[in-house]
């Protein structure tokens, strides 16, 4: 069974033109050059090669375009699939998963969605929290699912599948998360990222593996 991660209700129109489209991509770029404070709408109708006239055809202010673009970065993560298919056996499965999300949240380049919205929640915490639900939590609880039929085989003993699966997830960012999120350290190459999440499985298995007789 492969499994998506949620797909948000779109703040952008469904029909969106090549015109709105290279807004965004301008003003993703002048965002994560300069922040969202620093930026203004003169310098994003220029990255964008638009006039300011037309920039606000599509935008009202700032924070309207701000909101489109971690929004669309919702859609795009939710066409990624995670494969839980549950005649591949546990361990397998949690490390292909593992590897996937940390490579998904740690994307070279340092234009992670997480990193956008962790920079303006405060400031608009609706849009924090849509994203948390939408995409964090949504995560956890495709997940859960997944253990929860782990459990059901008989190959895993959880009792609290809600704090197992953010466990697992929490243990996979290990060394790896934070210091990518603040810039301390460039996205982990595929052998951290292994190394990190093999170990995140082997304890994870240590406690919830059932016990063979």
């Amino acid at each position: 069974m492969v499994v998506e991660t949620a797909i948000a209700p779109s703040i952008v129109s469904d029909e969106d033109g090549s015109k709105r489209r290279q807004i965004m991509d301008g003003a993703h770029r002048v965002f994560m050059e300069h922040g969202f404070d620093a930026a203004s709408m003169n310098e994003i109708a220029r990255a964008a090669g638009v006039s300011k006239g037309t920039l606000y055809v599509y935008f009202p202010d700032k924070s309207r375009l701000f909101e489109a673009i971690v929004e669309q970065e919702v859609l795009e993560q939710g066409k990624l699939a995670f494969d839980f298919d549950p005649s591949i056996p546990a361990e397998k499965t949690l490390r292909e998963f593992g590897r996937a999300y940390i490579e998904l949240i740690c994307r070279p380049g340092g234009d992670s969605s997480v990193r956008t919205v962790m920079g303006i929640a405060e400031r608009m915490p609706e849009l924090g929290r849509r994203f948390y639900e939408n995409v964090i939590q949504h995560t956890f609880d495709t997940f859960g699912e997944y253990l929860k039929a782990r459990v059901k085989a008989g190959e895993l003993v959880i009792n609290d599948v809600s704090l197992a699966s953010p466990q697992f997830l929490m243990m996979c960012q290990a060394t790896l998360f934070q210091p990518y999120i603040f810039q301390a350290k460039p996205a982990p190459s595929k052998a951290q990222i292994e190394r990190v999440v093999d170990s995140a499985t082997k304890i994870f298995l240590n406690m919830y593996r059932a016990k063979t007789k």
